[in-house]
């Protein structure tokens, strides 16, 4: 069908628009290697939504990116520069588009939910005021919930809710540790964990002591004092988000029948880092513990399981600091520092 002249100027204006974000052109620190440009506006294709993105999440494999350390992980990402410029993965927006075959979201929707698809070679990023989601991977974000907490939420909240539900299957009366407790995936793991009626021990910090207890821990060890693997205390299920001790000596902490889950690649730096004990962790699968990995599985049902423990109260989303987009390096620096107290919020729109 042929289309009229003023039809076709609409479609030239759609290609041609564009948006502000924050684009890497190399590796290295985030003040140096990321820009904030205009870039053309992504278009949904079929199954896909374009977001108008409220407000989006920093995460692990934003800063490994952005530094590209180990360096081993620039053979997915890309030898010299990220084969995909914008990083962002979890967002919370407004639907702008919807492409074919995306019959159950609408221009004008509230949603949240990323578009992590386990490799940061996929995807056009979220630190940008406009992302393409496929639609499977989105919900309605409802009215309890801010943007800010949902956009802050994704990747950290299903990772803690996946491990303590699905691979350590945590309930009443197990014994949970979860080393780095005090962050992102932290301080979900030690609210899910104890509201599925576990005894939690968390491990930080001396200055989030008392807010990991707020949260549920029944147990805090302060890492500056104590070394939990030369304790007495064996644990049903261990939830390791720091890496920093060798494998054999945080699984001898396990229970009979325990289940350790690494969930860090420890050091990032380097040729491989901390992936050499990441593989040793691995090994030990093909021995007498029970290693078991977690990923960030992105899904309706995983986001809307998710979706109810935060509209519940019951488990509350922790963000200690809000960026602009135009600071997404200060951000992404910020989560480098390793000192992140829960999650860290880029808003990029505050309209709404």
């Amino acid at each position: 069908m042929t289309k009229t002249p003023a039809e076709q100027r609409r479609n030239d204006s759609a290609d041609t628009a564009t948006m502000k974000a924050v684009v890497q052109h190399r590796y290295g620190p985030p003040e140096q290697v990321l820009e904030a440009r205009d870039v053309p506006v992504p278009r949904p294709g079929p199954g896909e939504v374009l977001v108008r993105v409220r407000v989006t999440g920093v995460n692990t494999p934003d800063w490994l990116t952005v530094a590209g350390l180990p360096r081993v992980l620039r053979l997915q990402a890309g030898l010299r520069r990220p084969k995909v410029p914008v990083r962002g993965s979890d967002v919370a927006g407004v639907v702008a588009e919807v492409g074919p075959g995306v019959a159950d979201l609408r221009p004008g929707d509230e949603v949240f939910g990323s578009l992590w698809t386990k490799s940061v070679s996929a995807g056009t990023g979220t630190f940008a005021e406009f992302a393409v989601v496929p639609a499977g991977q989105l919900v309605r974000r409802p009215a309890g919930l801010s943007a800010t907490e949902a956009g802050a939420s994704v990747m950290s909240g299903l990772t803690a809710l996946l491990a303590m539900r699905d691979v350590g299957r945590v309930g009443p009366g197990r014994r949970v540790l979860v080393n780095g407790a005090s962050g992102g995936v932290g301080t979900f793991a030690v609210q899910i964990a104890a509201r599925l009626g576990a005894h939690v021990t968390g491990v930080c910090g001396p200055g989030n002591v008392e807010m990991v207890r707020s949260l549920g821990a029944a147990d805090v060890i302060d890492h500056t004092v104590e070394d939990y693997t030369r304790g007495a205390r064996r644990y049903d299920v261990v939830l390791d988000n720091v890496l920093n001790h060798p494998p054999t000596a945080t699984a001898a902490v396990l229970a009979p029948g325990g289940t350790f889950i690494p969930n860090s690649i420890g050091r990032a730096e380097g040729v491989f880092g901390g992936l050499t004990r990441v593989a040793r962790a691995k090994l030990m699968e093909r021995g007498p513990t029970d290693v078991r990995s977690v990923e960030c599985d992105v899904t309706r049902e995983n986001l809307d399981a998710l979706t109810a423990l935060l509209a519940s109260g019951e488990v509350k989303v922790i963000v200690e600091r809000t960026y602009p987009l135009d600071d997404v390096a200060g951000a992404v620096a910020h989560m480098m520092s390793h000192r992140t107290r829960g999650n860290i919020a880029v808003v990029v729109h505050t309209d709404g």
